[in-house]
């Protein structure tokens, strides 16, 4: 797609980001070797796309996210962690490329993809959770005890409690009821706090 492109070069491909910072092209001491890392979100390695982003960004080069959306909560890790933006494979050449070449001059790239990855899926109902809350949904629907979350968020038990009885009712008050912890795991898929489980083949 970048080969017709004059004022696009691609200057290193490689199967993980360690694989490309090991590469001789992107040696330069002190100075960003490229401008733009175009990253796919499942790499051979199975590292976690914002583990990769924070890599990448301490070595100077900005993201930009390539892949089939398919799972959101990798999506939305890739972009909490900064990323310039996220564009689908399924997107027509013009598009893939004029998100390549506004990501390597700095800019955002807004889709609504990244938004959806920053916002939640916009087909769903927003709870508003606070920041506290969901750390408490996340470690609660993960499989945590009660009293587990609590020692792991420096909390009481019984203000873990009160946060679970306060979620649940926002859940309620938003027309996606969670009434049991295999409910709030759901909604913490639903919302991209938790991944999406995935078989896999034997």
């Amino acid at each position: 797609m970048l080969e017709p492109e004059p004022d696009l070069e691609l200057v290193v491909t490689a199967g993980t980001v360690a694989g490309l910072l090991a590469e001789p092209a992107c040696r330069i001491e002190g100075v960003p070797a490229l401008d733009l890392v175009v990253l796919d979100l499942r790499l051979a390695d199975d590292s976690t796309p914002e583990d990769n982003v924070a890599t990448l960004r301490e070595h100077g080069v900005e993201v930009l996210v390539f892949t089939g959306a398919d799972n959101p909560y990798l999506v939305r890790s890739a972009a909490r962690a900064g990323v310039l933006g996220v564009v689908r494979k399924s997107e027509d050449v013009a598009t893939v490329v004029g998100a390549v070449r506004r990501a390597a001059s700095g800019e955002q790239v807004v889709t609504t993809d990244w938004a959806a990855a920053i916002d939640g899926d916009p087909q769903l109902s927003s709870v508003g959770l606070s920041p506290r809350q969901e750390e408490v949904l996340t470690l609660y629907a993960s499989g945590e005890k009660a009293s587990r979350v609590a020692r792991l968020a420096g909390l009481s038990e019984q203000t873990v409690n009160d946060y679970l009885g306060r979620i649940r009712q926002k859940y309620a008050d938003a027309g996606r009821p969670a009434p049991t912890k295999t409910d709030l795991y759901k909604r913490a898929v639903e919302d991209g706090w938790l991944p999406v489980p995935e078989h896999r083949r034997s």
